[in-house]
């Protein structure tokens, strides 16, 4: 048996570690990862702040919401069973006080503290956690990345009003870190016995430092302080109630229109800082803060089953004709880097595939050609008097994806492909993957840890990108049962390796957060999946 906090054992640290360096923080941002503008004098307590972002999810319910701009608001209306150190990627207490683990991964238990209260001033215990779980696999669409957390789940018991334990069919050592993420944040009974629909529309009971006041959808969040407040993560500075009496979460699309509101002081801070305009917010009122994302890369998610990328050869070429190097310098802001593996640098057992990735237009040709594609009059290649021809849905849920993908679309365009691009609602999202009604899609999923890759390609599962049973599938399921660091690391380097090289999907450019922030804003701080904290944030 493993048991949290103290008596751990260095292997468990190993799997929620994120890879060293994984910061990459502005100039003015504090060395934990978080936003500190200067110090600012002593906090205070009180105020709004208020937060542009560009889109909204459609859904205010946290465990169904895999959008970061919304993921922004929801995150701070639920708490977790624990929490991740950004610096270190340790799991630390939160709901949860301690936890045990058995020696084959397979049973968690969960010590849960006393007194925690959720805003409709039930008791958290260990049977809310129970409900929590159990009404997973009835999410539906919109709760895929909390039913991969609970794949294989067994059993949830109440073994008393504080203790809960998970028992996992097979080993699952992904577990723990899954329950630091926002997927998995809490909510009352009263919630979690809800219909799906109904928490995506009007909302969930947390037991979060913030409580939803307001959603006008594609246009506004509403957060208030919650009253007496006070079983905070370990890892925040300030304890009890948050400092912040409202937060305001302000839908704006347009990048330049964002920028301008934080430089005119209309709002606080704002999301996705468009690459135009950083220049202008340097310098003056406002911090530029950064941290790369965790997780699976922003990439041409390809549908492995239509007859045209059934092709190894056409997946190959697509993959080398894409110049990643030119679509970050263009599109994405400073600091930002190309792929060089489905994994973002950060993510902890990244494998650097760049070699694999990088960019060779002569090799997408031959690709092409060897598989019976030749050049037709209008310059898209043509086989058996079919056009090389697919289309890429997108969603607008971050200002760099229209021009990424119209970088892609010439770039493939060069070696003969013809690439249509066709923007759909951010709501569409998950149905269309279920549906799979498309030839490639456009996104990223963001996670500390590497099994997200289990949870997206792993033909065991949803398997969205229709990919065909094969060894990948053993390295992913095994990496998922090994309590051994450095097996684990071995076997998610192959998932990575056989990802990549067999071209399933277009790894194409890491996300990078970037936040625009007024120097008045103080104790902002990211996570370990580079969304935002902020209990401890203040204005002054």
């Amino acid at each position: 048996m493993i048991t949290h906090p103290d008596s751990r054992t260095r292997r468990w640290t190993a799997l929620a570690a994120l890879v060293s360096g994984s910061l990459l923080l502005g100039a003015c941002s504090s060395a934990d990862g978080g936003t500190s503008t200067g110090d600012g004098g002593r906090p205070k307590p009180g105020g709004t702040l208020t937060f542009a972002v560009s889109s909204d999810a459609g859904c205010v319910d946290p465990q169904q919401v895999g959008s970061n701009d919304t993921i922004y608001s929801l995150r701070q209306v639920v708490d977790s069973l624990t929490d991740q150190d950004p610096k270190t990627g340790k799991i630390v207490p939160w709901l949860a006080e301690s936890w045990d683990i058995s020696a084959d991964a397979t049973t968690f238990t969960f010590h849960l503290r006393s007194g925690v209260t959720f805003s409709d001033g039930s008791a958290l215990t260990a049977q809310v956690v129970k409900d929590n779980f159990d009404a997973v696999p009835k999410l539906g669409a919109l709760g895929t990345l909390a039913q991969g957390y609970l794949s294989g789940v067994e059993s949830t018991t109440a073994v008393d009003p504080l203790t809960v334990r998970v028992r996992f069919k097979q080993p699952n050592a992904q577990f723990l870190q899954a329950t630091a993420t926002h997927s998995l944040g809490i909510e009352s009974s009263a919630s979690a016995k809800e219909s799906p629909q109904a928490k995506c529309s009007k909302g969930v009971v947390g037991s979060g430092p913030f409580v939803l006041k307001g959603y006008a959808q594609n246009r506004s969040i509403t957060l208030a302080k919650r009253a007496g407040y006070a079983w905070g993560s370990s890892l925040w500075t300030k304890k009890g109630e948050a400092y912040l009496d409202r937060l305001v979460f302000k839908v704006v699309p347009e990048a330049g229109v964002r920028s301008g509101s934080l430089q005119s002081g209309q709002v606080d801070a704002i999301g996705s800082v468009g690459k135009a305009d950083e220049a202008a917010l340097r310098g003056g009122s406002v911090d530029l803060e950064q941290r790369a994302n965790p997780g699976v890369v922003f990439n041409l998610g390809l549908n492995n089953s239509r007859p045209l990328l059934k092709d190894t050869k056409v997946r190959q070429a697509i993959l080398a004709a894409v110049d990643r190097q030119q679509i970050v310098d263009a599109v994405f802001p400073t600091g930002t880097r190309p792929a060089t593996s489905i994994l973002a640098h950060t993510t902890p057992d990244y494998t650097d595939l760049g070699k694999d990735l990088e960019f060779d237009a002569a090799r997408a040709k031959s690709l092409l050609e060897s598989a019976g594609w030749k050049t037709g009059g209008d310059g898209v290649r043509v086989k058996d008097g079919k056009r090389l021809s697919l289309t890429v849905k997108w969603f607008a849920n971050a200002a760099t994806n229209q021009p990424a993908l119209e970088l892609v679309q010439q770039q493939l365009k060069a070696v003969g492909i013809d690439v249509v691009l066709k923007q759909l609602q951010i709501t569409q999202f998950s149905p269309t993957l279920q549906s799979g009604d498309f030839d490639a899609v456009w996104g990223n999923v963001t996670r500390a840890d590497p099994d997200i890759l289990r949870s997206s390609y792993s033909t065991l599962l949803a398997n969205f990108y229709h990919l065909p049973a094969g060894p990948l599938d053993a390295a992913l399921t095994r990496q998922a049962a090994t309590t051994d660091a450095a097996q684990r690391r071995q076997l998610v380097a192959q998932a990575q390796t056989s990802i990549v090289r067999n071209a399933y999907v277009v790894p194409v450019v890491e996300l990078q957060t970037q936040l625009g922030v007024a120097k008045k804003v103080h104790g902002l701080a990211f996570d370990a999946s580079s969304r935002v904290q902020l209990h401890d944030a203040w204005i002054g």
